[in-house]
């Protein structure tokens, strides 16, 4: 979570007064005290950053030294410069080359330490491939589907993995722990100073597993029932709201993100009034039916892009609509499982049906108001 809330709020204050030059190139930076903001489609940060560095996106590069903590969101993320405090990234592909001066935390599709790559202090890596090629000071902790170690650990390693590698370049001076559905596979020439412990998956962690699907099961059926009978009851109405996601889907997780933060900060000052309680409990209400239907617009607006990209024709069609809404939150649900990245899916998918949800009343406001 502090990831993306660097990101959103640096992005909030990097965005007013940016130089047309700036767009041109792609690259949007701001100034704030030793701090710097940079966001752009596809963006290179090659100055050195006295402070802390807040970066975002679609491909980005840091090839500079950062004084203070480097946090950075992207698509594709490239690290080949140094951090002076900690790392927190996250990203579609994220590759590390440089140096960080203490602490590393990074989730991403694929994570890759290469051969350069040193971390002083503790990391915590999560992914669908990791492959920690670099140094690492303190201990490691890793979890993804498929994960390799071949570079120098000091600390203990603490493993959960499809698949864990360790190969001829691997040094670990402490213990290896792993859970994993395979067994380790290891080159003859790695070292583990501490040796290997496997833990087991408990029993109880299994049936727990188990009586989760089939709430989950239940859980999406019942989701699936009412985005479909949204859109077909209120097809007005969904009609704009799946059309703020689809068109302004970077305005649907801004505002999303602002109400999922402001609203509870508002129910709590309410309380404190003793007399705004009727109203906070009120708030408070409306705000969990906000996260039920964002969860569901959200769903559905990821199932009228595909009937729109697939059937286009039939878009305008009522029954269609209501299939592929409901067709969209089973997506939605079934990215969900996904180990590690799962949850992010899920979050980003509340946070653009909360934003959808709001941005078209804002709008009508407006009119109103006018």
């Amino acid at each position: 979570m502090r990831i993306f809330a660097c990101i959103v709020l640096g992005i909030l204050v990097a965005a007013p007064g940016v130089r047309a030059d700036e767009r041109e190139a792609h690259l949007v930076v701001r100034q704030r005290g030793n701090d710097t903001f940079a966001s752009g489609a596809s963006a290179r940060v090659d100055q050195p950053v006295k402070g802390d560095l807040f970066a975002a996106g679609g491909e980005l590069r840091i090839a500079a030294p950062v004084t203070g903590d480097l946090l950075a969101a992207g698509g594709t993320l490239r690290i080949e410069g140094t951090a002076g405090q900690n790392l927190y990234a996250a990203g579609g592909q994220v590759a590390l080359d440089g140096s960080i001066a203490r602490n590393a935390r990074v989730a991403g599709g694929s994570v890759s330490l290469g051969p350069q790559a040193r971390i002083a202090g503790n990391a915590s890596l999560a992914g669908g491939r990791i492959e920690v090629l670099g140094g690492v000071g303190g201990y490691l902790q890793v979890a993804g589907g498929h994960v390799l170690i071949d570079g120098r650990v000091d600390g203990d390693v603490d493993a959960t993995a499809g698949a864990l590698e360790l190969g001829p370049r691997a040094r670990i001076g402490g213990k290896l722990r792993y859970r994993g559905r395979e067994p380790l596979k290891q080159d003859a020439a790695s070292q583990v100073q501490g040796g290997i412990e496997r833990l087991e998956m408990p029993l109880r962690h299994k049936e727990k597993r188990a009586g989760g699907r089939a709430a989950f099961g239940v859980w999406t059926l019942g989701l699936m029932v009412l985005a479909a009978v949204l859109v077909a009851a209120l097809p007005g109405a969904s009609t704009r709201v799946l059309e703020a996601a689809r068109t302004r889907p970077g305005w649907s997780l801004l505002a999303g993100f602002i109400a999922l933060v402001t609203v509870p900060v508002a129910v709590i000052v309410l309380l404190a009034t003793v007399i705004g309680i009727p109203l906070a409990l009120l708030v408070l209400i409306d705000y969990f039916a906000l996260l039920l239907v964002g969860y569901v617009a959200g769903g559905a607006a990821l199932g009228d892009a595909a009937l729109r990209r697939w059937l286009g024709a039939r878009a305008g069609q009522s029954g269609w609509r209501a299939l592929f809404a409901a067709l969209g939150v089973l997506a939605i649900g079934l990215l969900a499982l996904v180990p590690w990245l799962g949850g992010l899916i899920a979050f980003l998918a509340l946070l653009a049906g909360m934003g959808a949800l709001l941005l078209p009343l804002k709008a009508l406001a407006g009119r109103g108001a006018a």
